[in-house]
């Protein structure tokens, strides 16, 4: 295991942008504020959920900068890199590492070829060698998800890769990592609907887009798990859920910051050329927030 301790609930982190398409830091700073202020222990930028497969190495830094910043220590900050080649990762991974960033998310190269399990190898044991940060692999994409004898591999041949954060919506991939790599690096869940089911098989955490606009209910159920309250981590599940399938689609990030202003926070825009969550969407996600009590 690393010494980075990455556990428990670990928020993502919209990148609010404005009418010209730029990054607002002030309203990202209230962000982190609030996300922190509800118990976190750890946020991760330019992710999915921070639209990072739209930004330019500059604007990421810039970003992570900003929430190293507000951090100012109190948690880990975690910064993603979604790229398709070694060497723009490598790029964005000192441009993440200046910033202040602890550790870095990385996606595999998921732009149509998939790589063989050695190139996957290769591709981690190189960002990690040159960048010199601790790595999340960030299993997500669907056509290139790892499988779990890759995941073993990377856990057991580069020091570097210290955590896998299983999304895909394959609870069975989660099953087979936490069984095959629990003891060797941090597993965290990003099956937002299934966390659950997550904790109580072991995961060591979540990462996910979930906690964004559910932070103290998540906090809540995680700690419910590890006191071994089943029948309220049970009822959180259930309300945490009925928000998740609200706002679970396509255009999530503008779906997510849509939650966000219902709850009377700032999110800000989605990036071009997506647009803002439409009426009948905010109608639904009102609703499924009014339920559990989160409505501003």
């Amino acid at each position: 295991m690393s010494q980075l301790d990455l556990h428990g609930i670990i928020a993502t982190v919209v990148t609010p942008f404005d009418e010209r398409d730029e990054v607002d830091h002030d309203l990202l700073r209230g962000e982190v504020k609030h996300l922190l202020n509800q118990g976190v222990t750890a946020i991760c930028a330019c992710g999915s959920t921070g639209e990072g497969h739209t930004l330019s190495a500059e604007e990421s830094a810039a970003i992570c900068a900003t929430v190293v910043a507000e951090v100012a220590g109190r948690v880990p900050v975690i910064g993603g890199v979604i790229q398709n080649s070694t060497a723009e990762a490598i790029r964005y991974g000192h441009a993440l590492k200046a910033a202040g960033v602890d550790a870095l998310q990385v996606t595999p190269v998921h732009y149509v070829f998939a790589p063989s399990q050695d190139e996957s190898v290769a591709y981690y044991r190189k960002i990690a060698a040159e960048v010199g940060l601790p790595i999340v692999l960030y299993n997500v994409v669907p056509w290139a998800l790892l499988g779990v004898d890759v995941i073993e591999r990377l856990a057991e041949e580069v020091p570097g890769v210290i955590a896998v954060k299983q999304s895909g919506g394959d609870i069975h991939l989660l099953a087979q990592i936490l069984h095959r790599v629990r003891d060797k690096i941090t597993v965290l869940a990003a099956l937002d609907d299934l966390h659950y089911p997550s904790f109580v098989m072991g995961a060591h955490g979540a990462l996910a887009a979930i906690p964004t606009v559910t932070p103290k209910l998540s906090v809540d159920l995680w700690d419910a798990v590890r006191r071994g309250d089943h029948e309220e981590a049970l009822r959180l599940h259930n309300v945490i859920l009925a928000v998740w399938t609200a706002i679970d689609g396509p255009n999530l990030p503008a779906r997510i910051k849509a939650a966000l202003e219902l709850q009377g926070r700032h999110g800000g825009l989605p990036r071009h050329p997506f647009a803002p969550a439409t009426d009948a969407e905010r109608a639904t996600i009102r609703a499924a927030l009014d339920a559990a009590g989160l409505l501003a």
